[in-house]
């Protein structure tokens, strides 16, 4: 078991995110009633955010290359929408029905990469679980390997099979950093922080 008697950050994590000019948070009931009510709303906040942040990269049809800089806001639009989605699902997903907090999501925009940060409670126990998976990530010869240990965990229904993050990392290059800090206010439960990197440079 990993301790969590003291905050641990693993991979690409940044302690302060507040110093881009464009940025987006949408908050979240913590309910677990609201949540199960509410899971069509996820889908639709992930597309929102999608298409905000796709307004960055407009295509202007009566220059040349303009086709060029449609496709590109249209991939850009479709890659934050699924990332968000991910992140969002996964956060809701372990978000414990002790917690007093929201889930929330937000963006970064910076020039070269856009950053995705979810922000939810949990238990120890699953704090625990989500760490012994970042490190087997950490520590992995080949995503691809553990891509498909993954998958057949999955298919046989054995454990959580975290799919979510292979594939981001796989097929859009994302970088995550990872971060677990105590909340001994509420009743010992453990704040997860995931940052997720989207490079604008090198995943379109």
């Amino acid at each position: 078991m990993l301790s969590i008697s003291m905050p641990n950050q693993f991979g690409r994590f940044a302690t302060c995110l507040d110093n881009s000019k464009e940025y987006l948070t949408i908050c979240f009931s913590p309910s677990a009633s609201a949540r199960q009510q509410r899971w069509r709303n996820y889908g639709l906040s992930a597309d929102f955010l999608g298409d905000y942040f796709a307004t960055f990269f407009p295509g202007n049809p009566q220059k040349n290359g303009a086709v060029d800089d449609l496709m590109q806001r249209d991939t850009v639009k479709a890659a934050i929408s699924y990332i968000a989605n991910e992140l969002l699902e996964n956060a809701i997903k372990y978000h414990t029905d002790r917690s007093p907090e929201p889930i929330s999501i937000s963006l970064f925009l910076y020039e070269d990469y856009i950053v995705f940060q979810s922000l939810n409670l949990v238990e120890p126990l699953a704090a625990d679980q989500f760490q012994a998976f970042i490190h087997d990530i950490l520590t992995a010869a080949d995503l691809d390997d553990l891509f498909a240990q993954q998958l057949e965990k999955a298919a046989t229904g054995h454990g959580e099979s975290h799919m979510g993050f292979l594939t981001m990392m796989c097929d859009y290059g994302v970088e995550f950093g990872w971060g677990f800090g105590p909340q001994p206010q509420l009743l010992g439960l453990i704040q997860v922080d995931v940052q997720a990197y989207l490079s604008l440079k090198t995943a379109f």
